[in-house]
């Protein structure tokens, strides 16, 4: 239910928030306890500080910007995320409800002038997951939907898929939906999410929605202070009805010819939530279908993430849930979520790990069975025991561009192009199906895993998941390093323009040296989408591989270093530094290789 406090019960949830007598564990449950915020709350909270009595300082603002620097600065490609705690004095808050108020505005105004519909007559849910902040800003969202004559949704803890579900869901239908998240990072960073029934916002879109709030506030200043709505926003626990459509997914997946509403009696499955929003998993979805859960660990939201950080790439994180299966008896499979739930790995029976290129394979075999021949489509660092994997099984790999978004769109892209693309997957766990949307969903893809589980048991397949992955050859050696910038210029801006000149350079330099034919046996791969990958002839047909890129967001290259043969990484490294890097050290810090070499 809802949740009001006084101004001095305000302020003293505050100084908590900055960990004033309390462990980090108990700063997370006492924000947590709070399902909503009313608008003196949000005042309340915000007038706490004298910082944020200015109007540019309570929307983020550092001394020299302006109010479209603030909100630009939040864009992180198709979605937005800052710092909104202040629980680092070396990280100061770029985020805040003010932000967040006005965003959402934003947000329902773009969906009006894209659908030509009057925001009175629009619904927008909003959700969270099970960060510190995730209830107020989740207020003040909600209030900036309101402010445009809209009404919210609030669907309070959430997993990201689902709010796009509630967008197309018949009984909801929302016209737009956002969820209060940041992934993986930190507990003091959060941000926003955005979907329309025809689904997440593009890169170009937020930068519109951030204008249009940055306008607004230009105009009328920060409202939300000011605001006070006429009405309360709608109430709804949208992840009842999301975790109904993933139970009958697996039923209808299954079509168990015994037990068709509890196909997984039987089957022991542990699930790791990270203390994220996806705890859900394990009540809603596998115990209704008959499953024993015992031994799941860490359901409980905690937006301090206290036990480990709620990422399937972390190796910490893999290595807790691959010990909690081993530790349970007879446990058919572990699945670890991230945050918000839009990322998932696995273990099998035997407590092996299944992310990255494995997760891949695994959901390669589930597709190419149903899709035969189907484009696989993947980001750049695979494995090139992954191409042939997919080859093998009679798929097509298509290698393209890290970034999740990147890669589901150009799933789509090929899609509308007419060559079938059945999964776009990327190494981080974010996988998209044609089937369900090309909408990247940790749950769904457990779902596909656990119908496939079943599916093996019928047909007598003792092994379980892992026959599915006898014939992938995996790495013996792998590495990634990340060569920053050598450069003094203390403006971020200027740093990350000029080093991208540079980098460019340092790409094509990187092109000319293999091509010279310096190292023998070491050639370009005819197709690459970003920066080069060349293939290593290791001897004995077996082959490693580099790829050197730009990144996405920072003034860095990261190298990406693949070897089958033991200790292969190393020796690749010590070629390139020795041949290669030695003379780009103006434009790169290569201190990560020769830390590496010197380990």
């Amino acid at each position: 239910g809802g949740a009001s406090e006084s101004s001095a019960q305000g302020l003293r949830r505050r100084r908590e928030v900055h960990g004033v007598g309390l462990s980090a564990r108990t700063v997370g449950r006492a924000w947590l306890t709070l399902r909503t915020w009313n608008v003196s709350t949000i005042r309340s909270m915000s007038s706490a500080s004298s910082a944020s009595t200015a109007s540019s300082e309570s929307l983020g603002l550092s001394q020299g910007d302006d109010v479209r620097q603030a909100f630009l600065r939040v864009q992180n490609g198709s979605d937005v995320r800052g710092v909104a705690a202040d629980l680092n004095p070396e990280e100061p808050v770029t985020f805040t409800p003010e932000m967040a108020f006005e965003i959402a505005a934003g947000f329902t105004r773009w969906i009006a002038e894209q659908t030509e519909k009057e925001p009175g007559r629009m619904k927008i849910s909003v959700g969270r997951d099970s960060r510190i902040t995730g209830p107020i800003l989740l207020r003040a969202a909600a209030l900036g939907i309101q402010s445009t004559g809209a009404t919210a949704v609030d669907c309070g803890l959430a997993s990201t898929p689902a709010m796009f579900m509630s967008t197309i869901s018949e009984g909801y239908n929302y016209d737009g939906s956002i969820i209060i998240t940041a992934s993986h990072l930190p507990p003091n960073r959060n941000g926003m999410k955005f979907f329309t029934k025809a689904g997440g916002t593009a890169k170009t879109d937020v930068k519109q929605i951030l204008m249009s709030a940055a306008e607004s506030v230009q105009k009328e200043g920060p409202r939300l202070k000011t605001y006070s709505s006429p009405r309360e926003p709608e109430t709804v626990d949208f992840m009842q009805e999301y975790a109904r459509q993933l139970r009958d997914k697996i039923k209808t997946g299954c079509n168990h010819p015994d037990t068709y509403d509890t196909p997984l009696k039987g089957f022991h499955v542990l699930v790791d939530a990270g203390n994220g929003a996806g705890g859900f998993f394990a009540t809603n979805v596998l115990v209704p279908l008959g499953a024993d859960v015992s031994g799941s660990q860490f359901l409980e939201p905690d937006g301090m993430f206290p036990n480990h950080v709620p990422n399937p790439e972390d190796k910490k994180a893999m290595a807790m849930t691959i010990e909690a299966v081993k530790t349970q008896a007879s446990v058919d499979l572990g699945v670890i979520f991230d945050t918000d739930v839009d990322r998932s790995a696995v273990v099998d029976a035997s407590g092996r790990g299944i992310n990255r290129n494995l997760l891949i394979a695994l959901m390669s075999s589930i597709v190419l069975r149903e899709h035969p021949g189907t484009t696989i489509l993947t980001d750049s660092v695979t494995s090139n025991g992954l191409t042939d994997f997919i080859n093998q099984l009679g798929g097509k790999h298509f290698r393209y561009r890290r970034g999740y978004k990147n890669v589901i769109d150009k799933g789509v892209a090929l899609n509308i192009e007419g060559e079938p693309c059945w999964l776009a997957i990327e190494t981080s766990g974010h996988g998209a199906m044609r089937e369900n949307f090309m909408l990247d969903d940790g749950a769904y893809l457990v779902v596909k895993i656990l119908i496939e589980m079943v599916r093996l048991r019928l047909a007598g397949e003792d092994r379980g998941i892992a026959a599915l992955l006898e014939r992938l050859k995996e790495p013996q050696d792998e590495g990634e390093f990340r060569l920053k910038a050598d450069t003094t210029t203390k403006d971020d801006h200027a740093q990350g323009d000029d080093f991208a000149q540079k980098a460019d350079q340092v790409l094509e330099d990187f092109k000319s040296f293999v091509d010279s034919e310096q190292v023998p046996g070491w050639s370009l791969e005819p197709v690459s989408h970003e920066g080069y990958r060349v293939t290593v002839d290791e001897g004995d047909g077996r082959r490693g591989w580099v790829l050197l890129r730009k990144s996405l967001h920072d003034p860095v290259l990261p190298l990406n270093v693949e070897s089958e043969l033991p200790g292969g990484v190393r020796i690749i490294v010590q070629t390139l530094v020795d041949q290669f890097f030695k003379n780009e050290t103006e434009t790169l810090d290569i201190s990560a290789l020769t830390k590496y070499l010197n380990s």
